[in-house]
Formats: C-alpha cells, sequence, structure tokens
C-alpha cells in the first residue's frame, strides 16, 4: 500500500520516451511511480554542490553486496557519498546490470539505426545543468529486471511492474535527479509500449 506524501512540493507526470530532472532538498523522498505498468525508468544523480561527484554503481553494489536495487539500497556517490535511500518499494529489485539504451547499443543489438534512446535523453536533460556525455555512468533502471543465471547469461524480464509500482528514494544530501522515461521499443522493458510515469516530491 502506498503511503501518503505529506508536503507535497512537486507533482508531475512525465510522458512517454521523455526526459526529467529537478533539484531535491536533503531529507525529501522523491517518489516514482509506474502508472501504467512494465515502464523502465532510467535513473541518475548527482551531488548538487558538486555536479562531478556523481552516482557510482559499483560503489553501490560492491558495499551493500546486492546486485540489484531495492528497500534499503543506499545509492552512493563516487565519493562514497550517500545520496538517496530506497525507504519504500513495492516491486524489490530493480537493474543495476544493463545500462541505459543508446543509438550505439540499438545497432549493435537489433540492427536498427535513428531509434530514440535514454542516452539521448541523458544528453538533452543534462546539457540544462551544463553536463555532457561525461556525466553519463551506469545507471539504474527502475522498474526492469534484469536476472542473472548461474552461468552468467542475462535478458530483460517480462510483465515484473504492476500498474502503480512505487519506488521511495529519500536524500541524504542535497541532489540533482535525472532520469529518461524510456522510449525502447525493441525489448520488453516497457511492454512494447512505453507510458507515462509520475513523480512526486514531498516528506513521509
Amino acid at each position: 500500500m502506498m503511503t501518503t506524501l505529506r508536503d507535497v512540493t512537486y507533482d508531475y507526470v512525465v510522458p512517454a520516451t521523455t526526459p526529467w530532472s529537478r533539484f531535491i532538498k536533503a531529507g525529501d523522498v522523491l517518489r516514482l511511480i509506474d502508472l501504467e505498468g512494465q515502464q523502465a525508468v532510467d535513473f541518475l544523480c548527482y551531488k548538487a554542490d558538486d555536479l562531478g561527484d556523481r552516482y557510482n554503481s559499483m560503489n553501490t553494489v560492491k558495499v551493500q553486496g546486492r546486485a540489484y536495487i531495492g528497500k534499503g539500497t543506499v545509492l552512493y556517490a563516487d565519493s562514497g557519498t550517500p545520496l538517496f535511500t530506497v525507504i519504500d518499494d513495492t516491486l524489490g529489485q530493480h537493474d543495476t546490470v544493463y545500462g541505459c539504451c543508446s543509438e550505439a547499443n540499438n545497432w549493435l543489438r537489433y540492427g536498427i539505426r535513428g531509434t530514440h534512446s535514454c542516452y539521448a535523453n541523458f544528453l538533452k536533460e543534462l546539457a540544462r545543468h551544463g553536463l555532457d556525455r561525461q556525466a553519463i555512468v551506469s545507471n539504474i533502471n527502475f522498474f526492469m529486471q534484469v536476472p542473472i543465471g548461474p552461468d552468467g547469461e542475462a535478458g530483460v524480464a517480462t510483465d515484473v511492474s504492476p500498474p502503480g509500482s512505487h519506488v521511495d528514494l529519500r536524500a541524504e544530501c542535497d541532489v540533482l535527479a535525472v532520469l529518461s522515461n524510456c522510449p525502447q521499443m525493441h525489448n520488453p522493458c516497457n511492454g512494447y509500449n512505453p507510458t507515462p510515469i509520475r513523480v512526486m516530491v514531498g516528506r513521509l
């Protein structure tokens, strides 16, 4: 059951296939809601007073000894600074392995050129904050699962995020959150039908 956010200061529906960003104050909660289900949300974050100090997937995975993101996970920066803590999560497991889709990646995997991508979305949104492609690192894919088999095989799971699934992220310092509401149409991460998501900021 979704806990009611108090003192909501921001509430917005991010259209399908588009990017979004916002500065989140320490102590505030960023809520991501998968409105229609099976919609991957590619996510990056940065320390607000030093945008060069960015989310580090390996710090996050190794410190906690877990390959997936879920309730209780702390998202660490390059410096080891905690950026966000996952304080509520209805899905239980989010991908840290597959990164974001890109023009190059879609060509390598599917032999297709000219596709919209999360990489392009990140470039567009990061430019608003004076950042370029050097700021794009291995990201979290919320509402997406990539199970890793015993032989190391991996692939995007289908039908894992029911409509209304949500994640609550508490900012541990002032943070810039950046996401791409994934436009991928060539694997099942969006159910082959990209849909809107809802973002909210408040307190619990």
